[in-house]
């Protein structure tokens, strides 16, 4: 009988829950429903009107991000508001856990600042190519924790964010600098050797036409005159070009009879 009573007396209460919270627990559910609706459409029509005013997309997909976030944050508190759940200790018990999850996970804080501060400031772009402790590629996503590149083998490379913030940034926007030397005999004519070699470097595909070739005398070694080749190419077809022009110029010279020396070294015997 007891337990006939008590499940009884569970039903009693369900009942009259039902009855006095019905109407605010689905006025809560539609008022959350509508609100995500809206707070996706606020979204895409932040960020697609920041695209069409052609502001970087990184910037554009953050922006439109966080708003959606905060018109869906303030449904929330409507829809709890209407059930008749008071917000104020649930926020309160949030900061606190929030404040003891922040101090445990310091590293991951860090480099959503980092990705923040990436975002806002802007060093870099998608598509651009960057260098950055000792790791080069083209920007592919610009994340809050992190930041990919891709190299011109097509490997994803992953970098927290944070080793990217205060580090020394190489950004040569869409092209890589490709630096060769090369050295030829003392006998050859400086101002000869130069155009040859500005001839052959036209001749490979790749080279960017926007900067010019930089070429002339790097230094003078022990058996050879240096020459110095600076050209810009594309990131993504860097080794390609680079390797291209190296046969280029090697061919250049041989046709023109310039000689490449190699070291030479005399010894002499002296009589003891």
């Amino acid at each position: 009988m007891d337990e006939l009573k008590q499940a009884q007396a569970l039903y009693d209460t369900l009942v009259e829950f039902a009855v006095t919270y019905s109407f605010q627990i689905v006025g809560a559910i539609i008022i959350f429903l509508l609100g995500w609706w809206v707070a996706n459409k606020i979204g895409h029509m932040v960020e697609n009107l920041m695209v069409s005013r052609n502001i970087d997309i990184t910037l554009s997909r953050f922006t439109g991000g966080a708003c959606k976030l905060v018109v869906l944050g303030i449904v929330i508190i409507i829809a709890l508001g209407n059930v008749g759940i008071s917000v104020t200790p649930l926020i309160a018990a949030v900061g606190a856990v929030g404040l003891g999850a922040g101090l445990a996970i310091q590293g991951m804080l860090a480099n959503y600042a980092a990705g923040f501060t990436i975002i806002i400031t802007r060093p870099f772009v998608v598509g651009d190519t960057i260098r950055v402790r000792g790791v080069a590629g083209v920007v592919d996503q610009v994340m809050l924790p992190y930041t990919i590149l891709i190299d011109e083998d097509n490997v994803h490379i992953q970098i927290p964010n944070k080793l990217i913030v205060g580090e020394i940034l190489h950004n040569s926007a869409e092209n890589m600098l490709i630096e060769l030397e090369i050295g030829v005999a003392y006998s050859s004519k400086v101002d000869e050797v130069i155009n040859v070699i500005r001839k052959a470097v036209e001749t490979v595909d790749g080279v960017s036409e926007e900067k010019s070739p930089a070429i002339g005398v790097d230094n003078f070694g022990d058996s050879s005159i240096n020459f110095g080749i600076r050209v810009w190419a594309p990131a993504v077809r860097h080794f390609e070009v680079r390797y291209a022009l190296n046969q280029a110029i090697f061919n250049a010279l041989q046709q023109h009879n310039i000689e490449i020396p190699f070291p030479q070294r005399e010894v002499r015997m002296l009589d003891q």
